[in-house]
């Protein structure tokens, strides 16, 4: 029931009793928050809502179904979600048969208390109940049974909506065996669970023959890929990245994030050896201080990730290499402040996705260790190391300027709809100037670049201009 007592007014019966739900003429607003398997999640949301008959709007004003995907793993997207909450109860108080719904981990770390807290908030729903979704909406609320459970089915099996055509997620696993003491993954996606490599495959040829060039194999901890299936099943996750590699009209593959600890020779020598891999890597090391990595329960030491990288260049000396890295973390000096500045200079890194450090409940971090750096320096340190992060990178993209590169062409440029966006294999972003279509592949003179971006010209538009 809603609100004021009354069913839902955009249920079709006749579909319901042919066994079929359908919505007609309905409209849902989606916000999404966090990483990449949020954005899958997403994705999938879409296609569900829009098989059963919903629209994309693009106000939550105009929406019957205002719907968030939650993340939690920083307090930022905590607080970015809190600030969209308030704008849907605003909604609900306006139009009270508006339904909010709350998916993803934010809801799972929350659970029943979420009705607690949000009474207006009318379905939440975990991160494994993306399938259930056309079910919970057509009740309406769900019950306190199994509502956040685990044991959901992987989505690679619902329809999807891709604002890219030609670039897919592609889901091999969930949850994380890991213990890192500032992180909840494991409590809100779950242990490890993988997919079967048939089952993968069978998921890319299908995309592929949907036109989709480039794919992206996700997972928590995507490299410890296949150690839950059974033996005479399992595939590596180096097989796995040949087998998606060899099929028919995808032309890269990607994966993300995987686990330094988890990084092994015979992937190392696929990214190497099979053009279709591509030649970047994202490679979270969170902290340079050995002291803080164990404090973490990272599982390996700063010479141990220094030592993967260097392996990472030498086999494959064109790669581009981003990270994840944490400021502030209980317990950090200065001095162990200074190995992360001097980690970054050494990794020499393309990218980095840098934090503040806060604590998630129900982690060991934020339970037995005391949040103790000042936010204050908090800050200095963060500033600090996106400055030297952005120098870093910025000398890195030199390399490119001068040369000719293979984009994959996304759309228009976002800041400039003259010009067109697109990737390397490296995974940065090209605006240039051409007429190239989206989901084609475009050679660019690359003229310029900054610490984020390159510039360039399509080399067919050079011709022409120079003929």
């Amino acid at each position: 029931m809603s609100a004021d007592g009354a069913k839902p007014r955009s249920l079709d019966r006749e579909g319901e009793r042919s066994g079929r739900l359908s919505f007609a003429a309905v409209r849902y607003h989606l916000t999404s928050f966090g990483c990449q398997m949020n954005d899958h999640d997403s994705e999938r949301m879409r296609g569900v809502l829009e098989e059963i008959g919903y629209r994309e709007s693009a106000s939550r004003d105009d929406a019957d179904l205002i719907l968030f995907n939650t993340c939690t793993i920083r307090g930022s997207a905590d607080d970015r979600f809190m600030g969209n909450l308030g704008d849907a109860h605003r909604v609900k108080r306006e139009r009270p048969d508006v339904v909010v719904a709350v998916g993803g981990c934010w809801a799972q770390s929350q659970q029943r208390m979420v009705f607690e807290q949000f009474p207006f908030v009318d379905i939440a729903f975990g991160p494994g109940e993306v399938a259930r979704l056309g079910e919970l909406i057509a009740r309406e609320r769900i019950d306190s049974v199994g509502a956040f459970s685990f044991d959901g089915a992987f989505s690679g099996g619902l329809p999807a909506r891709r604002d890219r055509p030609h670039q897919a997620w592609l889901q091999i696993s969930v949850g994380c065996n890991c213990v890192c003491s500032y992180c909840i993954v494991p409590t809100v996606r779950g242990r490890e669970r993988s997919r079967t490599a048939r089952e993968i495959v069978e998921e890319a040829r299908g995309l592929a023959a949907d036109g989709v060039r480039e794919i992206t194999l996700l997972g928590q901890n995507v490299n410890a890929y296949g150690r839950d299936i059974p033996k005479d099943e399992r595939a590596t996750f180096a097989e796995l990245l040949g087998m998606v590699a060899g099929i028919d009209g995808i032309e890269r593959v990607r994966y993300t994030s995987p686990h330094p600890k988890d990084m092994r020779e015979d992937v190392i020598r696929v990214m190497a050896e099979t053009p279709e891999v591509c030649d970047h890597l994202h490679l979270p090391a969170q902290s340079g201080s050995t002291r803080v990595l164990k404090r973490m329960r990272r599982t390996y030491s700063r010479e141990r990730y220094l030592d993967l990288v260097h392996r990472l260049r030498d086999a494959i000396p064109d790669i581009s290499l981003t990270t994840d890295l944490i400021v502030g973390f209980p317990g950090e000096t200065d001095e162990d402040f200074a190995e992360t500045l001097s980690l970054v200079r050494e990794a020499r890194y393309d990218g980095a996705y840098t934090f503040i450090y806060s604590p998630r409940p129900g982690t060991e971090a934020a339970e037995e260790m005391q949040d103790d750096v000042p936010a204050e320096v908090k800050r200095e340190r963060i500033q600090a190391l996106v400055e030297l992060v952005q120098v870093t990178a910025r000398e890195r993209a030199q390399r490119f300027v001068g040369s000719t590169r293979e984009v994959l062409v996304e759309g228009p440029s976002r800041n400039d709809a003259g010009r067109l966006r697109g990737r390397l294999s490296q995974n940065i972003t090209v605006n240039f100037a051409g007429t190239a279509e989206p989901g084609t592949f475009a050679r660019v003179s690359i003229t310029d670049a900054t610490s984020t971006t390159l510039g360039g010209v399509e080399v067919a538009a050079l011709a022409a201009a120079r003929g």
